[in-house]
C-alpha cells in the first residue's frame, strides 16, 4: 500500500517563518538567516499564501504573530528542532558546535565559571557561551538552548532537571563574634549587627524559627540590595549576613567569611537545569548535560550538608 503523501510547506517559507516568529525584529530574523529583510517578508507571505491564512498581523507598528501563527510556530518548533538534532548528529565535526546557556550571574561567578576549565578541557569542540542575567530568559523567542534557573523547579514550558540545593547559614568576618563568646545564641543574636538582603527580607527571622529562636529586632539591621553586597560587608567585620551556597563557597574557602553557628539548611529553592519541552538537545547539549551532571556529583562528594549545632 502506498504511503500517504506529505503535506509540507516550503521549506525555505518555513525557516523564514521561524526565524521571524523568533526574533523581535525582521532585522535580526533576515541577520540570522543571512538574507535581507525584504527577502523574509516575501518567504512570510509566500507561506501565509501557502497556508491561507495570515500568520502575522502587520497592522501595528511591528509584525506580531496572529492567534494561528502562534499555534503554527507551536506546532512546527519541536519538528524543526529534532530535524536540526538529527541533522547535527549525522554531520562530520567540523568547527566548534555552539550551546547557549543563561544562568544567574551569581551562580556563573562563583560556581560555574571556575569549573570552566574543566570543562573547555573536556570538549574543546564545545563554544560554550554564558548568558548570565537576572531575568528569566525566554528560551524560545531568544534562542537560547539552556536555562539554570533558581527557584522550586516550576516553569512553564520547560523540562526542569534538577542539580543542586541551596542552603542558607550564618556568616560572618573571622573574629567578629569574639567579644560574644560562650553567650547564648539568642543573645549573639540580639548583640550583633544584622545584615538583611533586600531579596529575602524575612531571612533572619526564618532561620531563628527552623532553630527555635525568637526572630531578632529589627533594630540596627543593615539592609542591602543584592547578596553580594551583604557579603561584602559581613567581611570587613561590620555584621552577621545569611550567606547561601554554593554562592558563599569561594568565600568560605579562602577564609574571608567563616559559619560561627556550624553547616547550612536547606532554604527549599535548588538550582535546575532547563530547556524547552519537546525539544530534543543536540549532541553538543548531551555533553553538557552530562558534564553537568558530574561536576554537581563531584561538588556534593566535597560538600554534604550538615545540621547546625
Amino acid at each position: 500500500m502506498p504511503g500517504r503523501k506529505l503535506t509540507l510547506p516550503p521549506f525555505a517559507a518555513l525557516r523564514a517563518f521561524h526565524a521571524a516568529a523568533t526574533h523581535d525584529r525582521y532585522q535580526d530574523a533576515a541577520r540570522s538567516l543571512g538574507l535581507t529583510e525584504s527577502a523574509i517578508s516575501h518567504q512570510v507571505r509566500r507561506l501565509e499564501a501557502y497556508l491561507r491564512v495570515p500568520l502575522v498581523d502587520r497592522s501595528g507598528g511591528r509584525p506580531k504573530l496572529t492567534d494561528a501563527g502562534r499555534r503554527y510556530l507551536e506546532r512546527i518548533e519541536p519538528a524543526l528542532r529534532q530535524i536540526h538534532a538529527a541533522t547535527e548528529d549525522l554531520l562530520p565535526s567540523g568547527g566548534r558546535s555552539p550551546v547557549r546557556l543563561t544562568l544567574p550571574p551569581s551562580f556563573a561567578a562563583t560556581w560555574l565559571i571556575p569549573r570552566l576549565g574543566d570543562f573547555e578541557t573536556a570538549h574543546p569542540d564545545i563554544d560554550l557561551q554564558l548568558i548570565p542575567t537576572t531575568r528569566v530568559v525566554d528560551l524560545r523567542r531568544e534562542q537560547v538552548d539552556y536555562a539554570i534557573r533558581h527557584g522550586r523547579g516550576a516553569w512553564p514550558d520547560v523540562e526542569a532537571t534538577y542539580l543542586l540545593a541551596e542552603t542558607a547559614m550564618p556568616v560572618c568576618a573571622p573574629g567578629y563574634l569574639d567579644a560574644w563568646a560562650g553567650e547564648p545564641l539568642q543573645s549573639v543574636l540580639g548583640k550583633a549587627r544584622l545584615i538583611v538582603n533586600a531579596n529575602t527580607p524575612n531571612e533572619w527571622e526564618e532561620w531563628a524559627h527552623a532553630h527555635g529562636l525568637e526572630a531578632p529586632s529589627p533594630a540596627g539591621q543593615v539592609t542591602m540590595d543584592v547578596l553580594e553586597q551583604a557579603l561584602q560587608v559581613a567581611g570587613s567585620g561590620h555584621g552577621l549576613a545569611m550567606g547561601r551556597r554554593p554562592g558563599i563557597d569561594a568565600w568560605l574557602d579562602k577564609g574571608l567569611l567563616v559559619a560561627p553557628f556550624g553547616g547550612a539548611d536547606p532554604t527549599g529553592a535548588a538550582y535546575y537545569l532547563c530547556r524547552l519541552t519537546g525539544q530534543p538537545p543536540t549532541a553538543a547539549g548531551r555533553r553538557l548535560e552530562r558534564w553537568l551532571a558530574g561536576a554537581v556529583d563531584d561538588w556534593h562528594a566535597g560538600n554534604p550538608v550538615s545540621p547546625v549545632e
